[in-house]
Order: structure tokens, then sequence, then C-alpha cells
């Protein structure tokens, strides 16, 4: 019964670990490395991530800094920021590329805190789904024999309890992100 528990306590944890990646996607009003973290740039013929071609920095809340350690893979990196989701300009002083991030408009932080929100609740989906598969092979060792009847229903209690924690977490942390979007 325990490492069933420990099982579904890995798995709900990895499924707030990547809301939580996410949310780090998602574009606020301030500059992050985890906006280019998922760029990933054609170097030497190879797709390659950002951070291995690049040194990126935050010089202030509004600005991201890339410095490339080869010269000749400024117009890949520009070009990969460019076709990347994010929306944003980069420019090339010939040393640094650096991307403004410009303040969000009410209907672009609407639009986020949607996004925030779709993912939150494919977060509670996976959550709820491994509920789903603990149950069930609890359900196979009682039908086995394997467990008794008392054991089953306790067994049952402890994962919804852990069920109901790991959706509390996802809220949380969809609340904070929330306020983070709306935060002028």
């Amino acid at each position: 019964m325990e490492k069933h528990l420990e099982e579904c306590t890995t798995k709900m944890q990895k499924s707030i670990d990547n809301l939580v990646k996410e949310f780090s996607r998602l574009r606020t009003g301030r500059a992050s490395t985890a906006l280019v973290d998922h760029i990933k740039v054609e170097y030497y013929g190879t797709p390659t991530p950002l951070a291995q071609v690049a040194s990126v920095s935050i010089p202030d809340s509004r600005t991201i800094a890339i410095s490339p350690w080869d010269r000749n893979a400024f117009a890949a990196i520009e070009k990969a920021i460019m076709k990347s989701d994010l929306g944003l300009t980069p420019v090339n002083d010939g040393r640094t590329i650096r991307i403004s991030i410009p303040p969000l408009t009410e209907e672009r932080r609407k639009d986020l805190v949607k996004m925030a929100k779709k993912y939150t609740e494919e977060a509670k989906v996976a959550i709820r789904n491994v509920r789903r598969d603990i149950n069930e092979s609890l359900k196979k060792k009682k039908n086995a024999k394997e467990m008794s009847e008392d054991d089953f229903h306790k067994a049952q209690e402890d994962v919804q309890k852990i069920t109901d924690d790991f959706i509390h977490k996802a809220d949380a942390a969809l609340a904070a992100k929330e306020k983070e979007i709306m935060e002028i």
C-alpha cells in the first residue's frame, strides 16, 4: 500500500512540476530567462538549445541579453527568436542580442490568464488520471485477495487526500501566476 501512495505522490508531483514549467514560459510584464529556454537555434545544421550556444542574462526587469559564444551564431539566434511564439523582436548590436519586453496590454494579460487556466486544468486532469490508475491497481489487489476490504477503503481515502492536496497546489500555483500576470 505504501508503494502505491509513494507512486501516486511522485506522479502527481511531476504534474505540478510540469505546470510550473509551463507557467515559466508564459510571458509576464518582466523579463525571465525561462522565456527563451525552449528556443532551438539552427547551429551548424543542428537544432541546438539557445543556452548551449549563448549566455542568457537579465540586465534589467524588461530586457533579456543574449551573448553568443560564436560570432557566426548571431543570425541563427535572431532567426530562431523571430520564429518563436514569443512575438518579440531581437536587436543586435554586434556583441549582444537584446530583447525588450514591452508592457502587456489588458487584453494580452487576459489571454495569458486563460492560457494559465488551461495549463492548470490539464495538470488537474493528469492528477485525476493518476488517482484513477492507482485506484484501479488497488482494486485489482483487493479482487485478487492481496488486500483486505478495510485496507482498500483506507488506501482509497489516502489517495483521495493526496489528490485533493495536489489539486490545491495546482490552484495555488494558478492564483500566484494570475496575480503575477495581472500586476502592472
